[in-house]
């Protein structure tokens, strides 16, 4: 009883004891957690064996944060909502059969995206069921972020991260003729004064796409308040992504090329991204401030709205 007011403590739920809506969200994540127990240790280790799904064992913190920080607005209203709930139970257990099936058939990865989706939709449920359709809807992209946890199917993956390597190739082949450094191109592979590079799959930047598609996303829900201009937003995200790797490549090859070669095996190589993070970032920064200052010289619908009224009810 007391760990159960403790959570609503601190969602900040209103009503006071809110023992059998918490109580009710507590046993949907534990079922779950029985049901999804193999493909929940899964998600887990593929999250931190492999750099393309490095989100998904923050997501679940990410959502709760979102929650946490907008519980006042989010929980505002509450009311059971079994219909609803029971509508997205029943697309978890369609989900979940095409899951059985699909997987016997499927890569590993594959399978594991259609339970994924089968968990979250089965958390959606719970959270609908116990705290209403109003709450899910002002919670929506809190909510909608935990499929974020869905790993990306394999030909997707490899298609994005060809997109990617391809990108940052005809880009670093402008930087290069732009700074009148000596090279000879094929395909992904470049010919340097010394050296020769190649943009390999690991090196197309998609942990750090990925991580800067989140921040873009979080961005815009927070500071953002038309869709057009969070749109645009997320549209820059991927060339910034790809600039921030040429920017990288670059970066680590021409202080190969005149400074030392080791640069090409060392710190800044291996263990430096963060710090071109950082540098997309700072690029992403002063597009989201321009988009934030004119949403606030354009005026909201609802002033329109009612300058229009009082306007026709002037005249």
């Amino acid at each position: 009883m007391a760990n159960m007011q403790f959570i609503s403590g601190v969602l900040g739920l209103q009503v006071r004891p809110m023992t059998r809506r918490t109580a009710g969200l507590v046993l949907t994540l534990a079922l779950s957690a029985a049901i999804f127990w193999t493909q929940l240790k899964a998600l887990v280790g593929l999250s931190l064996s492999n750099d393309a799904y490095s989100q998904i064992a923050l997501t679940p913190l990410m959502s709760t944060g979102l929650i946490v920080a907008e519980r006042k607005r989010i929980f505002a209203h509450l009311r059971y909502s079994p219909v609803a709930g029971a509508a997205l139970l029943a697309a978890v257990i369609l989900c979940y059969g095409v899951a059985r099936i699909f997987s016997r058939s499927a890569s590993p990865e594959d399978g594991l995206a259609l339970m994924a989706v089968s968990m979250v939709l089965f958390w959606l449920a719970g959270f609908t069921c116990f705290y209403g359709i109003q709450a899910s809807h002002a919670g929506a992209f809190a909510l909608l972020c935990l499929f974020l946890m869905v790993p990306l199917p394999g030909f997707l993956l490899a298609r994005i991260i060809l997109a990617l390597r391809q990108g940052s190739a005809v880009m670093l082949g402008m930087l290069y003729s732009l700074l009148q450094v000596p090279f000879q191109r094929d395909g992904f592979n470049f010919a340097l004064p010394g050296i020769n590079i190649g943009i390999a799959p690991e090196c197309s930047g998609i942990r750090s796409s990925i991580s800067l598609f989140v921040t873009g996303l979080l961005a815009a829900h927070f500071f953002l308040r038309t869709a057009s201009r969070k749109t645009v937003l997320m549209l820059f995200v991927v060339p910034i992504a790809v600039l921030k790797n040429v920017i990288r490549i670059a970066t680590i090859s021409l202080l190969s090329v005149y400074v030392d070669p080791s640069f090409l095996n060392g710190w800044l190589h291996h263990k430096g991204g963060f710090v071109f993070s950082i540098l997309s970032m700072g690029m992403l920064v002063p597009i989201l401030c321009l988009l934030h200052w004119s949403e606030r010289r354009t005026p909201s619908d609802g002033k329109l709205r009612h300058t229009a009224a009082t306007e026709s009810s002037a005249a």
